[in-house]
């Protein structure tokens, strides 16, 4: 048994202690926002938030996150910088599949948290670890720019 904190709450999962924590969300916590791509933190489609950083869960056990926070894409409804992120992926239609959208909202969340303002370089350095197969790399970056002014202007 570990005990997780996720999006703010303790769970006792029966998981071994190495297990990928992307499989002890997805398959055992029932968190299935967070998705798997690659498998080896090439893509980014697992990214989540470890204390607060950009983590790929796919290679990360979930032995190294006790005791540590576990923010997933479900909990960023909930939170201001989230909220802006996924309003400005909403205006500006970023999704086209989706299936990326998830690890792309959670670094750009963790980017801006860090980086308040960042220019257009730290932004597209910042994403260059998550791929999306249908290419909405501009709109992205737009969306983030987005949600960064919209920080500036509060």
């Amino acid at each position: 048994m570990v005990t997780l904190t996720i999006n703010g709450s303790e769970l006792e999962l029966d998981v071994p202690d190495n297990m990928p924590l992307l499989w002890a969300l997805r398959d055992v916590a029932g968190l299935k926002g967070t998705k798997f791509g690659c498998g080896i933190a090439e893509c980014g489609a697992c990214t989540v938030h470890l204390d607060g950083e950009a983590t790929r869960s796919c290679v990360t056990p979930v032995s190294a996150v006790q005791g540590r926070q576990v923010t997933t894409i479900e909990a960023m409804a909930e939170d201001a910088v989230g909220q802006r992120v996924q309003e400005a992926w909403l205006d500006l239609g970023v999704a086209q599949c989706g299936y990326c959208q998830g690890g792309q909202i959670m670094n750009a969340t963790a980017l801006l948290k860090n980086t308040p303002k960042p220019d257009t370089q730290e932004i597209v350095d910042a994403m260059a670890g998550n791929l999306c197969r249908c290419g909405t790399y501009n709109r992205i970056l737009a969306a983030i720019e987005r949600a960064a002014d919209k920080e500036a202007n509060s």
